[in-house]
Parts: C-alpha cells; sequence; structure tokens
C-alpha cells in the first residue's frame, strides 16, 4: 500500500523505503528530486515509472511525461500506457487505469484522470505548486546543478587573426558562449577553447608588411590599428613586388623553422590582433579571454607525429605525393571514398591535421567527456571526415562524445549573405556600435514621450545593453541550423519574441516592487495560487530546469529564448489580470503576487544571462 505523503514530504525516508520496495532501479532517481524538485517533468515521470513497474509493466516501457496542450485535459499527461499495451499485447485504457490504481501523487495533483484511449491527465496541486516555486528562489543556482558533470570542451568563435571579426564570425560566438555559460550553469567544468587562426603561409607576407613598418618607427599596436587595411596593403605588395613576394616565401620557412627573431616578430602581431578581438568579445559580454585562445600553432609540434602514427596504423596512405586517409564510410553515391588529405606534396599540413591533433590535446591532456564545435554547416563533411578518422585512429574513447553544431548564415533583405552596401564583408565592431546607437536613440525617443528623463550615462548604459542584446536575441532566437535575415526594426522593437521585450518585462516587474516600496530581496510568506493565470504562470515557472536541460543536450539555444518570452508573455498577463496593489487586494493575496513577480524576475534575469543578454532595473 502506498504512504500517505503530504506536499512537502516526497522525498522523505517513508517514501524512500516505498521507492526501494517497488523498483529498486529508481533509487539513482530518487537523488533528482533532491538536486532539483523544481522540476515537474522528472518528479512526474518517476512517479509514473514506479506505478508502472509495480503494475508489472516491463523495464524498457517509459512514462512519457508531455505538459498538455490544453488545460482542459490537465497541466500534463504520461502517455506512455498506449506503447506499453501494444508491447505486452493488453488493452491500454486498462493498462493506464491499472497505472493509475498503483500511482502516489498525494498532496501533488489534485486529480489523476483518464482520457482517450489511454492518456493519464495530471492536474497539479496549486498549493505545492507555490512551495515548489519557494524552494526554487531560496537556491535556485543548487537546484539547477547536474547530478552527473562533465569535463565539455568548447570550441568557438575562431577567428583569423589575419583579419578583423566580421558578421561571419558573429553566430560560433554568441551560440558557443551561451552553451558555455549554460552548462557551467549546470555544473559542468567547461573548457573554452578559441582555435584561432594564427599560422600558415599568410602569415609570411603579413610579417613582412608588419617588419617594414615597425622599421619606420611605428609601433605594432599602431601598425595593426586596421587589420583589414593592413591585410589589403600587405596583400598588394606580395602581388605586385617580386622581393616582397619571395621575401613572404623564406619568412613563412623561418616561422616554421623556429626562427628567434621572426617568431618574436609573430607574436607581437598575435598579440596586437588577438587585443582587437577581446574588444570585441567584451563589448559582446562574451566570456572568452586570453587564457581560452589556443590556436593552430599550438599543435605544430605534434603534427608530424600524428602524421607517423596514421601511417603506422595503415590509415594514411600516398597518393600522388600527398599523404590521404580515404574514408569507405563517407563514400559518394558511386562507393567513390571520401579522401582526407593530411600532408601536401610539398610536407605541408592542413585544417584536418590540426584538428585531429586538437582532438587528441583534448582528450588526452584536457580529459574530455564531450567535446562540442560551433562552426558553420559548410564545414559538415569535414567535421564528419576529422571525427571518423580521430575514432578511426583511436584517438577518441567510446566514452568521449564529438558533437559538430553546426548553423546557418546571417542574410540580408536580398536572401544573401550580409553584406555592407558595396557589397563588402561587414565588421563585427561597426555593426555592433551601429546597434548601441540605434537602440540608444530608440529609448530616448520612447522615454521623452512618455516625459521620462535619466541622465546621459544611464542612456549610454542601456542602449549598450539593448542594442548588444537585440542582436544577440535575434541570432539565438532562431533555430540553429537555419539561415535569418537581419533586420533593425524587427530585432530593436519592443514588441514580440525579441531581447528588448524580455529586458523590458524584467525592467516591469522592478517597477513593481519601487511602486509597491518593497525590496525584492526580502519578501516572505507563501504563494497561495487561486487564479488560474496564477497557475499558468507557475507551472512555466517550474519548467525552466527541463528547458535548460534540453538545451544543455540539443544545444539549440532558440528553445531557451522561446521559454523565456513564452515567460514573458505568461507574466504580463498575470500582471493584467491578477492585480497586485491594488486597495482590495489583501495583505495575503499580495504577498503572494509578488512572490510570484520575484520568481518570474529571478527566472527572467538566470535566462537571459545564460543567452549573454543583460538586464536593467529601469529603461
Amino acid at each position: 500500500m502506498n504512504p500517505v505523503l503530504s506536499a512537502k514530504s516526497y522525498t522523505s525516508p517513508m517514501y524512500f523505503i516505498w521507492i526501494c520496495a517497488n523498483d529498486a532501479d529508481k533509487i539513482a532517481d530518487l537523488f533528482t528530486f533532491r538536486i532539483k524538485p523544481m522540476s515537474i517533468r522528472q518528479l512526474l515521470s518517476d512517479r509514473v515509472t514506479a506505478a508502472m513497474r509495480t503494475a508489472g509493466i516491463p523495464k524498457h516501457c517509459q512514462a512519457h511525461i508531455a505538459p498538455s496542450k490544453n488545460p482542459r485535459f490537465g497541466d500534463y499527461q504520461a502517455n506512455g500506457a498506449m506503447g506499453a499495451a501494444k508491447a505486452m499485447g493488453k488493452n491500454p485504457r486498462e493498462l493506464a487505469q491499472n497505472i493509475v490504481n498503483h500511482l502516489n501523487l498525494k498532496g501533488i495533483a489534485d486529480k489523476v484522470e483518464l482520457a482517450g484511449p489511454g492518456f493519464i491527465n495530471i492536474h497539479l496541486n496549486k498549493g505545492w505548486l507555490g512551495e515548489q516555486i519557494l524552494a526554487f528562489c531560496r537556491q535556485p543556482e543548487a537546484e539547477l546543478k547536474t547530478r552527473s558533470p562533465q569535463n565539455v570542451v568548447i570550441d568557438y568563435s575562431s577567428p583569423n587573426l589575419a583579419k578583423e571579426m566580421h558578421v561571419g564570425h558573429l553566430r560560433s560566438t554568441i551560440i558557443g558562449d551561451a552553451m558555455a555559460r549554460l552548462l557551467e550553469l549546470q555544473g559542468h567544468n567547461v573548457i573554452r577553447q578559441n582555435h584561432v587562426g594564427d599560422w600558415g603561409t599568410q602569415f609570411g607576407m603579413l610579417l613582412v608588411e608588419l617588419e617594414g613598418q615597425l622599421s619606420n618607427s611605428e609601433s605594432a599596436l599602431l601598425a595593426l590599428k586596421d587589420l583589414e587595411g593592413f591585410y589589403q596593403r600587405a596583400k598588394q605588395n606580395f602581388d605586385t613586388s617580386k622581393e616582397f613576394a619571395n621575401k613572404s616565401r623564406e619568412t613563412v620557412v623561418k616561422l616554421q623553422s623556429g626562427d628567434k627573431d621572426i617568431i618574436e616578430l609573430w607574436q607581437q602581431f598575435k598579440d596586437t590582433s588577438l587585443a582587437h578581438s577581446q574588444e570585441i568579445y567584451d563589448l559582446l559580454n562574451v566570456t572568452l579571454s586570453a587564457k581560452d585562445v589556443r590556436g593552430e600553432s599550438f599543435y605544430n609540434d605534434d603534427l608530424q607525429a600524428l602524421i607517423d602514427k596514421l601511417k603506422k596504423q595503415d590509415l594514411a596512405v600516398e597518393d600522388q605525393g600527398a599523404q590521404v586517409i580515404f574514408l569507405e564510410e563517407l563514400a559518394d553515391k558511386d562507393a567513390n571514398p571520401s579522401a582526407v588529405i593530411i600532408q601536401k606534396q610539398d610536407g605541408g599540413f592542413l585544417y584536418a591535421t590540426t584538428d585531429l591533433a586538437a582532438i587528441r590535446f583534448r582528450v588526452n591532456e584536457l580529459k574530455a567527456d564531450r567535446i562540442m564545435y560551433f562552426i558553420d554547416a559548410r564545414q559538415s563533411l569535414h567535421m564528419k571526415q576529422v571525427f571518423t578518422v580521430a575514432k578511426k585512429a583511436n584517438f577518441v574513447p567510446a566514452s568521449t562524445s564529438l558533437e559538430h553544431h553546426a548553423f546557418g548564415t546571417m542574410m540580408g533583405a536580398d536572401g544573401k549573405p550580409f553584406k555592407t552596401r558595396d557589397g563588402g564583408t561587414v565588421k563585427l565592431a561597426e555593426l555592433l556600435n551601429e546597434a548601441i546607437e540605434r537602440a540608444e536613440k530608440l529609448v530616448r525617443d520612447n522615454n521623452n514621450e512618455k516625459n521620462i528623463e535619466l541622465t546621459e550615462e544611464t542612456y549610454r548604459e542601456i542602449g549598450r545593453k539593448v542594442g548588444i542584446g537585440a542582436v544577440k536575441y535575434a541570432d539565438l532566437s532562431k533555430t540553429r541550423t537555419n539561415d535569418y535575415v537581419f533586420n533593425w526594426d524587427a530585432m530593436l522593437s519592443f514588441e514580440g519574441n525579441t531581447a528588448p521585450y524580455l529586458q523590458y518585462a524584467f525592467t516591469r516587474i522592478h517597477s513593481i516592487f519601487r511602486k509597491a516600496e518593497v525590496s525584492i530581496d526580502s519578501l516572505g510568506g507563501d504563494i497561495s495560487i487561486t487564479e488560474d493565470h496564477e497557475k499558468s504562470l507557475a507551472i512555466k515557472l517550474l519548467q525552466f530546469p527541463d528547458i535548460l536541460d534540453q538545451v544543455s543536450e540539443e544545444a539549440y539555444p532558440h528553445l531557451l529564448c522561446t521559454y523565456l518570452y513564452d515567460l514573458a508573455s505568461l507574466f504580463m498577463r498575470f500582471y493584467e489580470v491578477c492585480p497586485i496593489l491594488k486597495n482590495e487586494v489583501s495583505e495575503i493575496e499580495k504577498s503572494s503576487r509578488l512572490q510570484l513577480c520575484a520568481a518570474s524576475s529571478l527566472v527572467l534575469q538566470i535566462g537571459l544571462n545564460v543567452l549573454g543578454i543583460e538586464t536593467m532595473e529601469r529603461m
């Protein structure tokens, strides 16, 4: 017989004993409740699964818990009875009833009912919902921690140090950073890797150009102030001057052989170029720093040893003077194997060689359990080749996950990759500065209409947060694998699924507390849910850890964006329908609703911080 449990006792010793008696395999899952009691889906899944086992349903049959799409049919549905019935050759509705007979949701659900051929509808208890929200608000970070932390290496951004960062670097940088922030929030050990292009034949040309400018008493910082212009001048000199071109080739040889003076010059170029990139990261509110940089040059000493190992394993063979690996696994429709060149005829190495060396380092030295690459979709074949070779060569144990999370392209209004009006590449710094200027003007215009005055410093700060947030959210809110059209008006709108709308929702909550003359950190008392809009908001708040789990597994930040937009929209409806500060509202109702406001603020802030978007209390 199931124990009688109160809403506060579902992790009590009595429940532990009951789980042991009914399904010993669920003991580990019990601790999920203790670590993450806010996750409704996990709790219901564990309870329904325990009931299924008690009802004699095999372990391979799952509970399949999902939020209900219509409140009339409960808040959540357990849909596992139909699959189990098919596997067992039984009537699904009768099996569902047997599950319900063994299901203990005392204090958690007000009503459990059958629907259709075997759906189990669960109507959650309002008092229990309030208690779970308060539990989360007391220690949100602890409640979001994983019980299985991993070493996760995330490869993202990866600019070429010979050129300024442009819009093509935006998606990798902000998607990768959002994932790094999320996984750290969940308690994983995240190792950021900025695999920059800091090696290769082009650096001979660039170093000769830099050497020439330094001889004219220019500093490296001044000479490289305009990286794009510097590169163009070097390329022009290389194309028009035979002497310059020959010296460039000689410099490449010296660089690759470790010439002390050339290495020193190369380091100056690298340091100055990285300083340019760091300015962009700081403006973007991206967590990459100098310590995360590990460029192509870092792996140079391992490349020949890697080639030798692949040859010894008979994976690399000579073909027309080059070292090539032929992969039958990636053969084309005519059964021609995919060819991966890892060493050119002249002995030079390629991107595939460096990427394989990076994998070896990440597995052997960084002890990675999971390696995530945020590189655009055009590199999909390259990444498949590298992953396949790494696995065939046993560079990666079966326990380590290699993941390429591809993304689409930022497009202009013409449906083509986003360019300047004259067809040039859009520099990322210029794009971000324009976003800040547009956002500041928008906020000023809105405040002038409402007769709101702020200091100049405040306007600049808000413009920066809104502008940068708008650019990032416009990207992150789109399905990662899709292209998207860049549109200033859409991304800076205070209506719809945009960063300004979410930032405004956050400020709206704080304005409520200012009007109430109550500190958001000093609230006490219970949450008493009586209205449907309160319950809808509470359930959405309690879905937060499930969304974070899904995003961390699938690397689709747009799912978090959609969740935050839905949460903000539900909060706005709650605020309109459920009065908080009106005279007719009792002190108990006021306190309860302020608690829901505080919880909404907390979840919005954590969620936006995961996306790298800053909030403000006034706007």
